[in-house]
């Protein structure tokens, strides 16, 4: 039963500190060839002049940021990063060399096995999406980055080792794609560039010329004194100013809510006896549940009859063209939303959490993201993963005494009876 997941005692190891607790690496080589990976994307709103939108960001978003990349084409982006990690100047960016690599297709999901970890890209509709180029150390973390991602439909091409044994996805060295792909290379953000070098040379011509000017004018034509004119006032018209803009943490779904309907729908879909098929991972979001079973033995007709008299209501059903896989979707309760505003900065939250984690002797990874509203406004938050051994039920009071809490994934695996839980925390 589920509840036997409920054990006495939490994983064992405390949170490493410094650059020991990095769970992510910074570049890896294919061929003779170092990429940089893991960057930091943003969307890029002035192509014409990006770098006034890049050095805002690194001054407001990603502090100390001082190297970045261009992605063109249909969604221009810009990544980030900081040379105090490892990062070079003119290092090529794996991202953009990728998608430069597959131009049929804008939607594709991958994990490389590389020389320094695993490398997950994610890239959907054009757009690196904002976890989706993450260079992992531990395999079982590019793993579920990727099978978390599975469900999504309409992918051009799926990429994974061939040991891990997903279906309908296809092995590719990556450096057979990214050989003969053009390249993109990191660049320093405070450098006079282009068109405002240009800008500047001239600025600095225009007022040479006219303090030598002046200087003729004062010393050799010297007029008399002009009458006084005294200034017309100007009548301006006041726009009205547009409407506040709403706050995201105004309308957060209520994070006790989405433990609970979470909890009670994977306990219905552990409930379900299915002779001969194997109940895989379930994973739930606030738009619902989704899992699914792989025939050990028997046939598709034991699973239609077992979930169709199971009492559960799924929203969708889908077999696998080789008939040995079911995967399905379950509705859960509707999350009510409430406003729950920030109490803390970024740096108060994450020395909270660490030692919060650190008391109950269990690992968390913290990073750190930005989301910019139509209006450009900046909010900031704070990305939390972590497994447990734990429900949703346990979890509820510690979790809820966070202002700002949104519950984004929670994950069930039957086999391992553990959970994993990744959110985030809005901060001041």
């Amino acid at each position: 039963m589920l509840e036997d997941a409920n054990l006495d005692e939490y994983q064992a190891g405390p949170s490493p500190e410094g650059e020991d607790a990095r769970t992510w690496g910074t570049s890896f080589k294919a061929g003779s060839t170092t990429y940089a990976t893991s960057l930091f994307w943003q969307p890029l709103r002035n192509s014409e002049d990006p770098y006034t939108e890049i050095s805002e960001a690194a001054e407001n978003v990603l502090e100390g940021a001082d190297l970045f990349c261009v992605k063109k084409g249909k969604s221009p982006q810009f990544g980030l990063c900081i040379s105090d990690q490892g990062y070079q100047k003119g290092t090529p960016v794996a991202a953009v060399s990728l998608i430069n690599a597959l131009p049929d297709t804008s939607s594709f999901l991958a994990v490389f096995k590389v020389d320094g970890g695993w490398w997950y890209i994610c890239v959907r509709n054009d757009v690196i999406l904002s976890d989706g180029d993450m260079l992992f150390f531990d395999e079982k973390e590019a793993k579920e980055q990727f099978s978390s991602m599975l469900a999504v439909p309409d992918w051009g091409y799926k990429i994974a080792p061939a040991e891990w044994g997903f279906d309908d996805t296809s092995e590719i060295e990556v450096n057979t794609l990214l050989r003969n792909a053009p390249k993109e290379t990191l660049q320093k953000i405070h450098a006079l560039r282009g068109t405002k070098l240009i800008a500047v040379v001239i600025a600095g011509i225009i007022i040479a010329i006219w303090l030598l000017s002046t200087l003729y004018s004062t010393l050799f034509n010297s007029a008399p004194p002009k009458p006084v004119v005294a200034p017309i006032a100007v009548k301006t018209v006041e726009q009205a100013a547009p409407p506040p803009e709403p706050k995201p943490w105004e309308s957060i779904p209520v994070p006790a809510q989405m433990l609970a309907s979470c909890f009670k729908g994977i306990k219905d879909v552990v409930g379900i006896a299915t002779p001969g098929w194997n109940l895989g991972g379930i994973t739930c979001t606030p738009d619902g549940l989704v899992t699914s079973w792989h025939m050990a033995v028997g046939r598709l007709a034991w699973i239609d009859k077992a979930l169709g008299e199971s009492g559960v209501t799924f929203s969708s059903r889908s077999i696998s063209p080789n008939g040995v896989e079911v995967i399905a979707s379950v509705p859960i309760q509707k999350i009510q939303t409430f406003n729950s505003p920030p109490k803390l900065n970024g740096v108060e939250l994450v020395n909270t959490l660490n030692d919060l984690f650190q008391g109950l002797q269990m690992n968390v990874n913290l990073s750190s993201q930005t989301w910019t509203s139509p209006q450009n406004n900046v909010y900031k938050s704070v990305k939390f993963a972590f497994s447990s051994k734990h429900d949703p039920d346990t979890w509820v009071d510690i979790l809820t005494k966070f202002s700002g809490l949104t519950i984004n994934v929670i994950k069930y695996d039957s086999n391992t009876n553990s959970w994993y839980y990744e959110g985030a925390i809005y901060v001041l």
